[in-house]
């Protein structure tokens, strides 16, 4: 009876006369019921005598009809005053009302929950599908390098084995990851179908009570962990290790020790779908652009805007590592330096003291990305992952360790800093800089981008992790973001 009295109409139990809830109510013979003193009132202030009438019906009756209370309406009126009191002052409907909404809304998170499904199951096929590339081309460039290395058995007998365990090292790695990324894909399609089963369950719940009582619940989505979802890019993935054994061939009387370095190095560097593990550093070197490196044949850089366009890259900044003085908008697209903190939660990743973040996307192979800044201290760079993050030491700030490269304006005066080397740029530079970067080749470069592209500084050095984008901005107003580029 309590649930039911909530769904009361309190209107159809006011008096008409003082239009609030029944007080000891009666009713007369007309049917209509009013406050006992009310309608007394109402009668006592009548002229005609001995006549009185109904103040809704107008119906009249001889003698006054003599009143008692209705003790049925007296309990439903008390009842509505106790489980009234949650909706006082508040719009209500009914329960089959509200579940049909609910249910609409119920229908919406299926569909969404099935269409994660199915795309988490294109990703798991993707993944074996990937496993198996690694697995082929690792099988390929393995008999390749044996046969190379035959030729040369003499010599070269110890490092055949060496170079065939390398790979077979990188692929045990790397078939680990995917099918660790695998199982992980179906541990939560598990979990969504789990949800999915619960919310056909409620669904099929005839009692709008129950279903209403067990919705915020069962409704409750939890936000996918994996917002974008596995890309294969088709690939040879040991195909430069066989490169860099053919050319080993033809140098090994000239430079044996250091092409044994470049065949880990390629081994160590092959790009498959996660990240390679951190390897050591090698040397830094500002030079012009080689045409050869280590052996391999370089494409030249782009000469035109159209031409680095090939290589564009969508790059979004990792909530995660951003300075507590900075805010990130426009889908994280977008960092500016804010006058107080905006209380980000505790995370390792964070940069504690220097007012910089870094890019969720890593970087490798041939990348193109491009800035505009804004302000009187912007700096833009490219950074390896394991910087550190905590305090305000130089090991954390872009350019003043050997794990980053910075161009930075500074009251519209460019520089160039790496680890604690600052160079001078010839300015000035326009609000849109564009960032080049091979990988493989150990290129970087920056240029001022207007109606047209204009070589701002480039670095040749070695890299041997992959890199991640970064801004740096040092005060109020400062604000850089990544365009989309067309």
């Amino acid at each position: 009876m309590e649930q039911k009295g909530v769904h009361l109409d309190q209107e159809t139990f006011s008096c008409s006369i003082c239009l609030d809830l029944l007080k000891d109510p009666v009713t007369i013979p007309c049917g209509h019921s009013y406050c006992m003193s009310c309608i007394q009132t109402h009668w006592d202030g009548e002229d005609g005598q001995n006549l009185h009438s109904c103040p809704q019906c107008r119906h009249t009756f001889i003698p006054r009809p003599v009143l008692v209370k209705n003790t049925l309406l007296a309990v439903l009126v008390e009842q509505l005053k106790k489980t009234g009191l949650e909706h006082k002052g508040h719009d209500t409907v009914s329960s089959a009302a509200e579940r049909t909404e609910r249910q609409k809304e119920l229908e919406l998170s299926r569909q969404k929950i099935q269409q994660r499904i199915k795309d988490k199951q294109k990703d798991v096929k993707a993944l074996q599908q990937e496993a198996e590339n690694i697995s082929r081309c690792a099988d390929e460039a393995a008999e390749k390098n044996r046969k190379i290395l035959t030729e040369l058995i003499r010599l070269l007998e110890e490092r055949r084995s060496d170079v065939e365990r390398q790979i077979r090292s990188k692929e045990e790695t790397e078939v680990s990851r995917v099918k660790e990324l695998e199982r992980k894909l179906e541990q939560e399609m598990t979990e969504l179908r789990r949800k999915d089963a619960e919310m056909d369950k409620l669904a099929q719940t005839h009692d709008h009570n129950q279903f209403l009582l067990q919705y915020p619940s069962v409704s409750t989505l939890r936000e996918d962990p994996d917002s974008s979802h596995v890309h294969v890019r088709p690939q040879s993935y040991f195909e430069d290790v066989t490169t860099a054994v053919s050319e080993l061939r033809e140098k090994l009387q000239l430079s044996l020790t250091e092409e044994r370095t470049n065949i880990s190095l390629s081994i160590s560097q092959t790009q498959v779908l996660l990240e390679p593990e951190p390897q050591t550093r090698a040397g830094f070197l500002l030079e012009p652009e080689p045409q050869t490196r280590a052996g391999f044949l370089l494409e030249p850089e782009p000469q035109t805007r159209t031409g680095f366009l090939r290589y564009s890259r969508k790059i979004t900044l990792d909530p995660n590592t951003v300075n507590e003085e900075l805010s990130l908008s426009k889908k994280n697209k977008r960092g500016t330096f804010m006058s107080r903190k905006q209380n980000y939660p505790d995370h390792p990743d964070r940069f504690s003291d220097k007012w910089q973040v870094l890019s969720r996307e890593s970087l490798t192979g041939r990348c193109y990305w491009e800035v505009e800044w804004r302000g009187v201290q912007v700096g833009v760079a490219v950074v390896y992952k394991d910087i550190k993050r905590k305090g305000d030491c130089d090991e954390c700030g872009f350019g003043w360790n050997d794990k980053s490269w910075v161009l930075y304006s500074n009251y519209n005066s460019p520089s160039f800093l790496h680890n604690s080397v600052e160079s001078s740029v010839p300015g000035p530079v326009s609000s849109r800089i564009g960032v080049y970067l091979d990988h493989t080749a150990g290129i970087l470069s920056f240029y001022s981008v207007s109606e047209t592209m204009t070589l701002i500084h480039r670095v040749q050095t070695t890299f041997t992790k992959p890199l991640y984008a970064g801004l740096w901005l040092w005060c109020y107003g400062s604000t850089a973001h990544f365009p989309k580029l067309h």
